[in-house]
């Protein structure tokens, strides 16, 4: 699956780690609904970084649509809650 972070561009990531990401969403999910700065700052850099980590850096000339988008790490505890769904930001 190939996922976009704002900010820096697409990754694509194997299925396989969909579980590890979803579990990391959840968190964030959590402490966005809590309105928690701090643990927000750190579950959404955890998040990026496994993205950055589990998959590789899909060049800039490859134009191919992004299956999940996730918010840059610079991103504020507000524009996260207004991206979240029903099911956070990854689903499933």
């Amino acid at each position: 699956m190939i996922v976009r972070i704002l900010g820096e561009g697409q990754f694509e990531v194997d299925d396989a780690r969909l579980a590890e990401l979803n579990y990391l969403d959840e968190a964030l999910v959590a402490t966005c609904e809590a309105g928690d700065g701090e643990a927000f700052a750190r579950d959404l850099e955890a998040l990026v970084a496994a993205v950055r980590t589990a998959g590789t850096p899909v060049p800039n000339e490859y134009l191919a649509p992004s299956d999940l988008v996730l918010p840059g790490p610079d991103a504020t505890l507000e524009e996260v809650q207004e991206m979240l769904g029903e099911e956070g930001l990854l689903p499933g």
